[in-house]
């Protein structure tokens, strides 16, 4: 720290150097403190997180690129995935994971399809390998996705025609995130071809005709993929007001995705919903 404190008692040397510290991120960074971030907060709380935030700024501006293998330490003694016996590699798997844990990093996984076993081969076998950037900060953990590598596309698109299409489709609220939605040629029960407005509209009219929606189940029952055409299956039971009457809506569902090529990613083209007039 450039300018001298010394003089002040210790409380003021650690606000005068807050201040100066914030000053240097708003001049270098572009960075915006309000009156309200030091509310209730000790100089020395602040003293430390402003210290955390200039080493972090300047690892990132000089940030490298290295191998996780190299990030820890090149380790030679876990051994390979097919020599481990079924009932040691839980074992196995823990301390490798923990290992990862000591150099801030960790492997986590969103599908429940994927086995200890697989997660081990593909950290030893794969994610060694890979690239990261060379940033050391206290508590900084740096979080690695395996379905960001390999993709399970029978459990995401499970999940994205349950709670993100059929789940919109049949709550009171309007749609609004439609992000696993092809654009255009969709295709819902007898409409066909929609854009995502019309889609939208058309729902709309359907949840306006009844003063409340309660979703009682959406259950899925099956994936099924081919080539690049994916169909989810599954029922629902609907509770349904209008005034002082009540209706129940049941019946089954299915929404089909198609792969796009150039980008990999799988979007929903059509909606059948049984038991509904849209």
């Amino acid at each position: 720290m450039p300018e001298d404190f010394s003089h002040l008692s210790d409380e003021e040397r650690l606000k005068a150097e807050n201040e100066f510290m914030k000053m240097k991120l708003m001049l270098e960074k572009g960075a915006q403190f309000s009156m309200e971030d030091d509310l209730d907060l000790p100089a020395e709380t602040e003293n430390e997180f402003l210290k955390h935030l200039i080493e972090f700024e300047t690892q990132y501006d000089e940030r490298k690129i290295i191998r996780v293998f190299d990030k820890i330490g090149q380790p030679t003694h876990f051994t390979p995935v097919r020599e481990i016996p079924d009932d040691e590699i839980d074992k196995a798997w823990n301390e490798l994971a923990g290992y990862l844990h000591g150099y801030g990093i960790s492997l986590d996984a969103c599908s429940p399809n994927i086995s200890v076993r697989e997660s081990y081969r593909f950290t030893t076998e794969e994610l060694f390998g890979h690239e990261m950037e060379d940033m050391d900060m206290p508590g900084m953990m740096h979080g690695f996705i395996y379905d960001e590598f390999h993709p399970d596309p029978v459990y995401d698109n499970t999940r994205a025609a349950t709670d993100d299409c059929i789940n919109y489709i049949l709550q009171k609220e309007p749609i609004e995130w439609t992000h696993h939605f092809q654009k255009e040629n969709l295709r819902l029960n007898g409409h066909y071809p929609l854009t995502i407005e019309e889609l939208k509209s058309i729902t709309g009219r359907f949840k306006s005709a009844y003063d409340e929606l309660e979703t009682d189940e959406i259950i899925s029952e099956s994936c099924s993929l081919k080539d690049n055409t994916c169909l989810v299956n599954g029922t629902y039971a609907l509770s349904a007001t209008i005034g002082t009457e009540s209706y129940s809506l049941t019946g089954r569902w299915t929404v089909v995705f198609e792969k796009e090529e150039a980008s990999g990613n799988w979007y929903i083209t059509e909606v059948i919903i049984e038991g509904i007039s849209f």
